[in-house]
């Protein structure tokens, strides 16, 4: 009888949780619009920080740099550069 009472509760904490959302960060947008409130979130669509204030006005929210924004610059290419010394 203790053990049907414990797993009614353990399904009973399970069912009550809502599904967990992740924080992702869009790398494709260099700004993001995290937005406060009864559901906490982040927006990365914005391609300037001025688009994502104006989206931000009036709100509970904040634009931020995307710390994982890819940047787009070229792999270097055969490692790192080395430079000779001339021995005299």
């Amino acid at each position: 009888m203790r053990n049907l009472a414990l797993v009614t509760l353990a399904i009973g904490i399970v069912a009550a949780t809502g599904p967990a959302r992740a924080q992702t960060y869009d790398p494709a947008y260099p700004v993001c619009l995290q937005v406060y409130g009864p559901a906490n979130y982040n927006e990365c669509g914005y391609s300037s920080l001025s688009q994502c204030e104006a989206s931000a006005s009036g709100r509970a929210a904040e634009c931020l740099i995307n710390p994982y924004f890819d940047k787009g610059y070229p792999q270097p290419v055969g490692g790192p550069h080395r430079r000779l010394r001339r021995i005299s």
